[in-house]
């Protein structure tokens, strides 16, 4: 009888000590990572800045800068023989009008051009001179096109025959450019904004100090914003790169696989680099001072909405070894030109430099209380 209750007390303390069903979510680390996803569920203004806000931005500026027909500039002509020869150019809207009043269609921007007989303007008999302002491109267009239309008028015959071969390949567009920018700047966002508000929100409210004297080791906190972090990511870039696809259908030429792992990489490298900001900062006035400081540049520099080629050459170091150029660089390379990891090394080195030296600084830098 006493073997029987040392053998049921064994088969007791083995069951206790097992793995109850769904006793990992009373472990600390995930009811910590429920919480955050909760808050970040819970507050209206967070998923409109990380889910709709990109999708409208990505909506207007994919409708205004949509593939369109060349523009048809308007011009003016003052003689009917002019006009007669500039009508030959389908790319001009030639209208025949007075001296006077042509000059008064330039001065108030309604027409691109004047075009008039040389002597009209002092410049000797039998040529054509051509009113404009330098500085304004359609200007400049428009005195091409008229150019070419008044000479072939005359008789000019092109010693190189010319043809035009366009291009229309989707990944050519500036949608195709605009939306790995936008997934960039959104991943960075999001993990700023969610890892430094919450953090210096709860040092703020003392919540951190508390958290600090229960048993629950340190580390598990902030791997909580981490565990948080990635599980939205699935969400966030399926919702701004599947509405790229669906609506605009942007080409996704790489494989997923990488571009799951640039994503998580940015994440992560954004996320250590919100934990640094928010190592110290007491107020949230503070935290987001600090955040505008290091996003705003990034916004500008890293290539979001146009090339980083644009700025001066001495400066191209500088940006390249930003982590936001770094992520939308590998992201357009991924999905636009199918570059694989081996072609991605550059920039994933540059993301986990900043993952390892911010995640370190933060670690030194951090403050509980």
């Amino acid at each position: 009888m006493s073997d029987i209750s040392i053998s049921e007390l064994r088969a007791r303390e083995a069951a206790r000590k097992s793995p109850r069903p769904g006793a990992w979510t009373e472990h600390p680390l995930a009811q910590l990572t429920l919480v955050r996803f909760l808050e970040f569920v819970r507050e209206p203004e967070a998923l409109f800045w990380v889910f709709v806000f990109p999708i409208l931005l990505a909506a207007g500026l994919g409708l205004a800068f949509r593939n369109r027909p060349a523009d048809v500039l308007k011009i003016a002509a003052v003689t009917p023989q002019l006009a007669q020869a500039l009508r030959a150019e389908k790319g001009l809207d030639v209208a025949r009008m007075h001296a006077a009043a042509a000059q008064e269609a330039l001065r108030t921007g309604k027409v691109a051009l004047v075009v008039e007989p040389a002597d009209a303007s002092g410049g000797g008999a039998g040529g054509v001179a051509y009113r404009y302002d330098d500085t304004n491109p359609e200007g400049r267009t428009a005195r091409l096109l008229a150019y070419g239309a008044i000479e072939r008028a005359a008789g000019r015959v092109d010693p190189v025959p010319a043809s035009d071969r366009f291009l229309r390949d989707p990944g050519s567009r500036y949608i195709d450019f605009l939306i790995p920018g936008l997934l960039g700047m959104n991943l960075m966002g999001s993990a700023i904004w969610g890892m430094g508000f919450a953090i210096v929100d709860a040092r703020r409210k003392k919540l951190m100090k508390r958290l600090v004297a229960t048993p629950m080791p340190r580390q598990y906190y902030l791997l909580s914003f981490v565990l948080s972090r990635l599980l939205l990511l699935v969400v966030e870039v399926a919702a701004v790169l599947g509405f790229g696809v669906l609506v605009f259908g942007v080409p996704l030429r790489g494989s997923l696989a990488v571009l799951m792992l640039v994503c998580v990489l940015a994440s992560l490298s954004f996320s250590a680099l919100g934990l640094l900001i928010a190592s110290r900062a007491r107020t949230i006035e503070a935290a987001s001072g600090i955040m505008n400081t290091v996003m705003m540049p990034m916004w500008i520099v890293s290539g979001v909405f146009f090339s980083a080629q644009r700025f001066p050459q001495f400066l191209q170091p500088a940006i390249k070894g930003l982590p936001l150029t770094a992520a939308i660089d590998a992201l357009r390379m991924n999905i636009l030109q199918g570059a694989g990891l081996a072609l991605l090394g550059p920039q994933m080195g540059v993301l986990a430099a900043w993952l390892v030296v911010c995640f370190v600084l933060a670690l030194r830098l951090f403050r509980w209380r």
